[in-house]
Formats: structure tokens, sequence, C-alpha cells
């Protein structure tokens, strides 16, 4: 299925890339204006925050890479411009037992809909079970976020906890949903068949957003 030649950090539009400590935190700070986006991707309350508070949890994100050994955090960029789009990461890895948490989000709206976190999300799981043989993946979303969960539903996860009424926005509970998806499912499956040219050509499959959350 993967040869030497597979490339694990690209696909047809966007690109995996380190952090830009001068030019991504002005960019990640204007996300945090937009209190919908904030609450697709974090259950925690939305704020609005600094470029200056931005780059320290940068700074603070990549000493927890080096030292934990057990988190890989990518930043989105389109292949055409090096914009800064989004931002992946595999985190909460168990080695013993090859377990671990994905987290995706496409910021801007101009930005979604348009199949970059259907392709990120194919790169992400490409490297956790193809690069880093991970056994399984698990995944948290909200009961509101309809985008998120038909985005982990079209790549074969599957919904296998609950928490009923854990959340709760603006006067109404939610539910919290986990997913979860084996190495062996992932290989059965089309989406994980790429083909040496990475021309693939895959659309958005809800005007939702596709804010995973681990």
């Amino acid at each position: 299925m993967f040869d030497i030649q597979t490339q694990l950090f690209e696909s047809q539009d966007v690109r995996f890339a380190p952090i830009d400590h001068e030019k991504d935190p002005e960019v990640e700070a204007r996300w945090t204006h937009d209190s919908e986006f904030m609450r697709m991707i974090d259950t925690v309350p939305a704020r609005p925050m600094s470029a200056a508070l931005i780059r320290k949890q940068y700074e603070k994100l990549e000493k927890q890479v080096e030292e934990d050994k057990n988190l890989y955090h990518f930043m989105i960029r389109l292949k055409a411009d090096d914009r800064l789009i989004g931002k992946a990461m595999i985190h909460r890895i168990e080695w013993t037992n090859g377990n671990g948490f994905i987290r995706l989000g496409i910021g801007m709206a101009t930005d979604q809909r348009k199949g970059y976190g259907t392709q990120a999300l194919r790169m992400l799981l490409r490297f956790a079970f193809a690069e880093l043989n991970l056994y399984r993946v698990s995944a948290s979303v909200p009961e509101y976020n309809e985008g998120a969960i038909a985005l982990l539903q079209k790549f074969g996860f599957v919904q296998e906890v609950c928490r009923r009424k854990s959340l709760e926005r603006d006067g109404r509970r939610w539910d919290l949903y986990f997913f979860g998806l084996l190495n062996d499912e992932w290989r059965n499956q089309p989406q994980a068949a790429l083909p040496k040219s990475i021309g693939t050509v895959v659309s958005g499959v809800t005007p939702q957003r596709h804010e995973v959350e681990g």
C-alpha cells in the first residue's frame, strides 16, 4: 500500500509544517476571536487571546513535545501560498498500548467547505497508523459539531462512548461523543489507499466546520 516515496506531509492542496513563531501567533490569535470556532474545537470557555499569549502557548507546546515524547503537532498550510489555515495533533499517546487521540481544526470560515479538513485528516491518520504504527486512534466531539462527526464517520470511525449531557452551551445540555478507529480498519478502506501521486481531490462533506477534538 505504501512505499518510501509516499508523501507523509503533503496532500493535493495542503501540507503539514512546523510552527512559524514570527507569523503564526497573529493568525491563530484572530481565530480565537471567532467564538464559533473556539466552541467547536474545545469544550473550555471561549475567549479571545493575544498574539503574545499564543506565542507563549507555542513555546510551552514545543517544550512538551520534546519532554513528553507522546505528542505530534502540525500546522496546516496551503501549498499555493504557504498560508496558515489550521492545526492538527496526535496526542495522549500510550506507546505501550498503541493508542492516541487526534485533534484537528480549520480556522477561518473562508477556508472551510473546500476539502482541506478531509485532506488534513487523511494525512494525520496516515502518519498515526503508517508512520507511528499506532493500533488505534480516538477523538472526542461535542454533539453539536455535526461537521466533525460526519467527517470522522466518512473515515470509518465508530462511536464508542457517549458522555450524556456532559456539556452546557447557551442553556442547553449536550452529549460528548468519543469515536475510535483501528489500524486494520483504516488499512482496509479506500481512504487509506492513496496513490503515489498526491492529486486526489476530496471535497468537504458538510457545510458545518470540521473541528475534531481529542
